[in-house]
């Protein structure tokens, strides 16, 4: 108990001392229930008899057409026409190591307890035991090992060249996987292979239907992936019938809905937006959040631009987020504390460059008309500010480790839906703008990514400006084709998958038929 209190490598062992101890002592009880005393010997002679130890006092029914897999010491006595003998490797038979364990059961006698066996009675005590092992077998003895190219790996136990028999070495890969999957896939395959002959097609099948109709002794199928019912890819793709979206409303999509939609992937949008099967939040996320409202409170006036008064803040919640070991922790503090300090040199020259902060986290709703679709987009605005032309720039704030290029920038849809809702009202009575303002602009500011030499180095956030969309010219007339796009795709539930740089984060990969490990949902 003392080392297992300890913990360590000492204190597992411990733990698995004492667990084999209580094992022990729970196994005599139901002995002593079924059968009454019948002495510590014959106990222990009934427990080395096991195969498995079982928790049920009636032991199962061997299966009579079963391949029964089983330890030498148990296989004593017993006779097939077919034995393998697996994994005979140098250092596991022989294994010539010292059994250490609390009860060493090894030295239990007749007489009391033995002297602990030396390297070669140990040695004799292995090769008689494969002498067992192999002297199984009336027909056929299976024995396989594994040797590695270096002589530093695994080799083939010494005890191969005792048999007689030169060992044959395999190099080439099996035709197929030796499992029931794989010959389950390789029936399935021929089923369908026009190359295939007609006799060949309905032999597979018949192998197929008689792997299917197996059942254990419960009825439950040994092979269900067999039957044609479990098949992936054999049905028409089906539809709810419930629309995602009624049809007769209009369809609601926030700038970063748009943006998946549009320019990433569909699929992704639907399994995280809708599906909801996102995994919860990360710490990245949760960087991103106290970020976010530390600069909302700088903004908004509630807390002042002071960098040790944002830390103490910033102290106050960072325990709570969840890293996977104390050193990420303290290295995002200080990306977050580098990020809190760019964002107060932008705050502080943004003001020197005549635009005010007119609104922070401003929530809007706007309904648009795009390609026939009544499009109604919902979204907060990080920042709005006023120009000296009295134009509203809208500011978005990003925390990610990596940024967009110019001309994604310059096409990047959720900056322009951002324009597009302040030309249809999204500003209309904020505080210090005459009537409804025209849109000048929108930007990204990198927090987490310095800003090149030229504009003011790693001190300063990197800024992604996006022109204005002017309303007399027909500028813009791209963000009315994709919202037009994505009202379509999500109406019609067009959700395909589009390979692309967003992959490396996605949480849906394993299920997507786009990538090679989510590939065999389909094929």
């Amino acid at each position: 108990q003392e080392q297992g209190g300890r913990g360590g490598a000492a204190g597992r062992n411990a733990d698995r001392d004492l667990d084999a101890v209580c094992a022990l002592f729970a196994a005599a009880a139901r002995a002593e229930e079924r059968v009454g005393g019948r002495g510590a010997l014959n106990f222990l002679e009934e427990l080395d008899a096991q195969d498995i130890a079982g928790d049920t006092i009636a032991p199962r029914a061997l299966r009579p057409d079963a391949v029964r897999l089983m330890t030498a010491h148990r296989a004593k006595g017993l006779q097939w026409r077919l034995v393998v003998v697996a994994g005979v490797q140098e250092g596991l038979w022989p294994d010539l190591r010292r059994r250490g364990s609390l009860l060493e059961p090894d030295r239990i006698g007749r007489d009391g307890l033995a002297e602990p066996l030396t390297p070669g009675a140990m040695l004799a005590e292995e090769r008689r035991l494969f002498y067992v092992a192999a002297t199984r077998a009336a027909d056929r003895l299976v024995v396989t090992a594994v040797k590695a190219a270096a002589e530093d790996g695994d080799q083939p136990s010494r005890f191969l060249t005792e048999l007689g028999v030169e060992p044959r070495d395999v190099t080439a890969r099996p035709r197929r996987p030796l499992s029931v999957s794989a010959l389950v896939a390789e029936l399935r395959a021929t089923t369908v292979d026009p190359a295939a002959t007609p006799g060949l097609r309905e032999a597979a099948a018949e192998r197929l239907a008689e792997l299917a109709a197996l059942r254990d002794d419960e009825g439950v199928p040994l092979v269900p992936a067999a039957h044609p019912h479990r098949w992936w890819g054999l049905y028409e793709p089906t539809r709810s019938e419930v629309p995602l979206r009624d049809r007769d409303r209009p369809v609601a999509l926030s700038g970063s809905a748009l943006h998946q939609l549009a320019t990433a992937c569909s699929l992704q949008w639907f399994l995280g937006r809708e599906v909801r099967a996102e995994p919860p939040a990360t710490a990245a996320q949760g960087f991103g959040n106290v970020v976010h409202v530390l600069a909302d409170e700088v903004a908004s006036g509630g807390t002042p631009a002071d960098l040790s008064v944002l830390l103490e803040r910033l102290d106050s919640v960072w325990d709570s987020l969840a890293f996977d070991a104390p050193w990420k922790s303290r290295q995002e503090r200080e990306n977050a504390r580098a990020a809190l300090e760019r964002f107060l040199r932008w705050h502080v020259m943004e003001r020197d460059l005549g635009r005010e902060t007119a609104a922070t986290e401003h929530d809007f709703d706007v309904t648009l008309e795009a390609g026939g679709h009544q499009v109604r987009v919902r979204g907060s605005m990080d920042r709005v500010e006023r120009g000296p032309d009295g134009r509203a720039y809208v500011v978005d704030f990003k925390t990610g480790r990596s940024k967009p290029t110019a001309a994604e920038v310059e096409r990047h849809p959720q900056l322009a839906v951002y324009q597009l809702a302040v030309r249809e009202g999204a500003l209309d009575g904020v505080e210090g703008f005459e009537g409804r303002p025209e849109p000048g602009g929108a930007e990204l500011v990198q927090l987490r990514i310095g800003a090149p030499r030229r504009e003011g180095g790693d001190e300063l956030p990197a800024v992604q400006r996006q022109p204005a969309l002017s309303s007399g010219d027909g500028d813009g007339e791209w963000v009315g084709e994709l919202l037009a796009d994505a009202a379509g795709r999500v109406l019609d539930e067009r959700f395909t998958p589009s390979p692309g740089r967003h992959c490396d984060t996605c949480s849906f990969r394993g299920a997507c038929s786009a990538r090679p490990e989510g590939r065999h949902i389909v094929e």
